[in-house]
């Protein structure tokens, strides 16, 4: 077979260079150096995902109280409401709050206003990332809830 039966890209090309003996094992020190990057990388995503879900489990809560306090009968009936549907919220969803605080505005359960509810849930970062990064984070949550226009005043 000669040259000219090739197609002109392939007779062109000149031959395969030898690597030297300088770049040997360039791949794998290449390798050791991004993969403990790519795992931290991975890790900061993981942590940041768990944040977003611990809100995301905040915001819940508070709208869990709104709703609860809204069809409560009388202000301490809607404030005790709220605060178990927060716990009760809090533990279904495993939140580690270390602290938890819980305000309650009734608007004097009037109809056809509105509960307004303030959950406040700090935690660790090391409990809410599982991956032990130090310091906290407090987390905090506002909600509205109508309350019937058509109920009888307390």
């Amino acid at each position: 077979m000669n040259d000219h039966s090739l197609p002109p890209s392939i007779a062109e090309r000149p031959p395969d260079t030898v690597r030297s003996s300088s770049e040997r094992g360039s791949a794998t020190t290449e390798l050791v150096i991004l993969i403990p990057l790519l795992i931290l990388v991975a890790l900061i995503t993981v942590a940041l995902g768990r944040l977003v879900d611990a809100r995301l489990v905040v915001s819940d809560a508070a709208h869990q109280a709104a709703r609860a306090a809204s069809i409560a009968r009388s202000e301490e009936a809607a404030r005790s409401a709220a605060r178990q549907a927060v716990a009760a919220a809090l533990r279904d969803a495993g939140a580690a709050c270390a602290r938890t605080q819980i305000v309650v505005d009734t608007d004097g359960l009037t109809p056809g206003g509105a509960i307004r509810t303030g959950v406040e849930c700090t935690t660790t970062l090391g409990d809410l990332t599982r991956t032990g990064f130090p310091g906290q984070v407090t987390l905090t949550e506002h909600a509205l809830s109508p309350i019937d226009a058509f109920r009888s005043s307390p």
